[in-house]
C-alpha cells in the first residue's frame, strides 16, 4: 500500500499523453532514470542570441555529465515539447521575444492558438509534473516585486510552488525583487526553502548572500534528495526550493550590482514597464549597465545549478529504485 501511494507521486499525469516527449526522456522516466526539467524562458527572454542557445546546450551537457537526462520544456506550434532537439533550441533562441512568455494563465491560450511559448518557472513546473519529472533546474525563481504593496505584482511562481510537487533548484530569487517579502510568501504557501552548502544564507541570484537566511540548510545533493522523497511520501502536494549560491569567484560585486539594479528599476518605472515585461527588461538593462558582468554571472549560476540539480536527480532516482517504485508513462 505504501509503495502504491508513493508511486502515484512519481507517475505521469493523463495530460502528458498529449505531449511530444522525446523517446530518450520517455524511456528514462519509464525506467526510473534521473531526468532534469529545464525551462525555456531563459532561452527566449533571459539572454541574447547566440549566448542563449550556447548556454542551453552547455547546461544540457552538464546535466548529462552528471548522469541525468536533460528535458528542456517549451511550446512550439501549439504542442508541448518535453525535450528539445538541437534545431528546436536554435529555433527558440532565434525567436527570442516572439515566443510568448508563458506562465500558468497562458498555457491554454498558447496551445489553443497553436502558438509558440517559452515556459516560466510556474508553467515548467506544471508540465514537468504532468510528464512525471520531479526535479527542475532554473536560474532564479520569480517573487515579490519591489513596490508590491502598491502594485500587487507577485510572481505566479510562488503560488505554483505552493501546489505543485516539483523541486526547483535555483540561485535564489532574482535580486531585482524583494527577497525578504518573497521568503515570507513562500512560507505562507507552505514551501520548503533550503540552501545547499556550508552557509544557511539565502542567495540573491548574482551574489551568494541576500542578507537573509533560508529556513533550513543541507550539506549536499544526497540530503536534498531525501527531502524531496519525504515530500512525496507525505503527499504534501507542494513544491520545494533548493537554493544554490553562485560560487564566490563567479559572483558579481554586491555593491555595484545593487546600484545598477536600482538604476534599471527606476528606468522601468519611468517607462511604465511592468508585469511580465519587467523582468526581461531589467535583466537586459542590467547586463548593459554592467557591461556584460551580470550576464556572465547569470550564465555561471545556471551552469552551477545544473550540476547540483543533476546530482539531486541522480540521488532521487536511487531512492525511487530502492523502494521499487514503478513510474511508467
Amino acid at each position: 500500500m505504501f509503495r502504491q501511494q508513493i508511486a502515484r507521486r512519481f507517475h505521469a499525469l493523463a495530460s502528458s499523453k498529449h505531449f511530444n516527449i522525446t523517446p530518450e526522456i520517455k524511456h528514462a522516466i519509464a525506467n526510473k532514470s534521473p531526468v532534469v526539467a529545464l525551462e525555456s524562458t531563459i532561452i527566449s527572454h533571459g539572454m541574447p542570441y547566440p549566448q542563449n542557445v550556447q548556454t542551453a546546450r552547455d547546461v544540457q551537457d552538464i546535466v548529462r555529465s552528471q548522469g541525468a537526462i536533460p528535458a528542456t520544456i517549451a511550446i512550439l506550434d501549439g504542442h508541448v515539447h518535453i525535450g528539445l532537439e538541437d534545431q528546436e533550441l536554435e529555433q527558440l533562441g532565434k525567436m527570442g521575444h516572439q515566443a510568448q512568455k508563458t506562465s500558468r494563465r497562458d498555457l491554454a491560450l498558447v496551445l489553443a492558438k497553436r502558438g509558440s511559448g517559452a515556459t516560466t518557472v510556474a508553467s515548467t513546473m506544471i508540465l514537468a509534473r504532468a510528464a512525471g519529472i520531479p526535479v527542475f533546474v532554473t536560474g532564479g525563481i520569480g517573487g515579490v516585486h519591489r513596490g508590491a504593496d502598491q502594485s500587487f505584482d507577485i510572481s505566479a511562481d510562488l503560488t505554483e510552488l505552493g501546489k505543485t510537487p516539483v523541486a526547483v533548484i535555483c540561485a535564489g530569487v532574482k535580486s531585482i525583487l524583494d527577497v525578504e517579502k518573497t521568503l515570507e510568501v513562500l512560507e505562507t504557501q507552505g514551501v520548503s526553502v533550503t540552501t545547499i552548502g556550508k552557509s544557511q544564507r539565502f542567495p540573491a541570484f548574482y551574489t551568494p548572500d541576500s542578507g537573509f537566511d533560508s529556513p533550513s540548510r543541507v550539506d549536499d545533493p544526497s540530503e536534498a534528495a531525501n527531502i524531496i522523497f519525504a515530500n512525496h511520501t507525505l503527499e504534501l502536494n507542494s513544491g520545494m526550493v533548493f537554493a544554490v549560491p553562485i560560487p564566490e569567484d563567479q559572483a558579481a560585486d554586491t555593491q555595484s550590482i545593487q546600484r545598477f539594479i536600482d538604476i534599471a528599476i527606476a528606468e522601468a518605472r519611468s517607462n511604465d514597464i511592468s508585469g511580465k515585461d519587467e523582468t526581461p527588461f531589467l535583466l537586459k538593462r542590467i547586463a548593459e549597465l554592467t557591461k556584460g558582468e551580470s550576464l556572465a554571472a547569470n550564465i555561471a549560476l545556471v551552469k552551477n545549478n545544473a550540476k547540483v540539480g543533476a546530482k539531486i536527480a541522480v540521488e532521487l532516482s536511487k531512492r525511487v529504485a530502492e523502494n521499487n517504485i514503478n513510474s511508467n508513462i
